[in-house]
């Protein structure tokens, strides 16, 4: 399909300065893209949620400071009633829980409002078509927090077991059976099976692999 008979790309944008949205608009109308589409405005988070359900846009153009409560509200709520809606946050705040919060959120991109027209344009094309936007700086920010959150998970997750779960579980990482489990620790197969079975209900885990993979986090060989 040419570019000419491809529908427009439907955008809604939120953000209570009118100043703003007139001029993304006008970026939008400069940039000779007749596939971009803004078929619509808000300025508050309630107004956000309700024209989404209305209008049914393919791309969201979000900030997070909204007068009656945070965008990411609005985001998380239409991330989950219109999934078919992609979320862009396009803000000035460059925060890294502000970023954490966006894509786990249900936000398909983080966006400054510094972003250069070609860029805006393109994040806009990329996003429709299904990719995911964010800049380097950004990604290895929130890969931080990720795995600074799993660890703190992990050690909380691995806390709740008995000293002597923790040493089964050890042993299940190692890669032993439950019989070797047993002959190591003086214990029956059937208390081994028991054991096991306490570590699986409190990690909320039912495989092996799975179990040994969160002891391993929580316990990183030495380098």
């Amino acid at each position: 399909m040419s570019s000419s008979a491809r529908p427009p790309i439907r955008v809604l944008l939120v953000d209570d300065s009118e100043l703003v949205r007139t001029g993304i608009k006008s970026v939008l109308a400069a940039h000779g893209r007749p596939m971009i589409s803004v078929v619509g405005e808000a300025a508050t988070v309630a107004a956000a949620v309700s024209e989404c359900a209305r209008l049914k846009p393919d791309v969201v153009l979000l900030d997070i400071r909204l007068p009656d409560g945070s965008g990411l509200d609005a985001c998380r709520t239409i991330a989950q009633s219109q999934p078919d809606a992609r979320v862009v946050v396009l803000t000035s705040f460059s925060n890294d829980s502000f970023v954490y919060e966006a894509i786990t959120a249900g936000a398909r991109g983080y966006l400054m409002k510094e972003v250069d027209p070609a860029g805006l344009v393109q994040a806009i094309l990329d996003v429709a078509e299904g990719k995911s936007i964010l800049d380097p700086d950004a990604t290895a920010r929130v890969m931080r927090l990720v795995r600074a959150q799993t660890a703190t998970t992990t050690n909380e997750e691995l806390a709740a077991l008995s000293p002597q779960e923790r040493r089964v579980l050890a042993l299940v990482a190692e890669g032993k059976t439950n019989k070797e489990i047993g002959e190591r620790l003086g214990l029956s197969d059937n208390t081994v099976k028991n054991y096991l079975g306490n570590v699986f209900e409190k990690l909320q885990v039912k495989r092996r692999s799975q179990a040994a993979a969160i002891y391993v986090q929580g316990n990183p060989p030495a380098t």
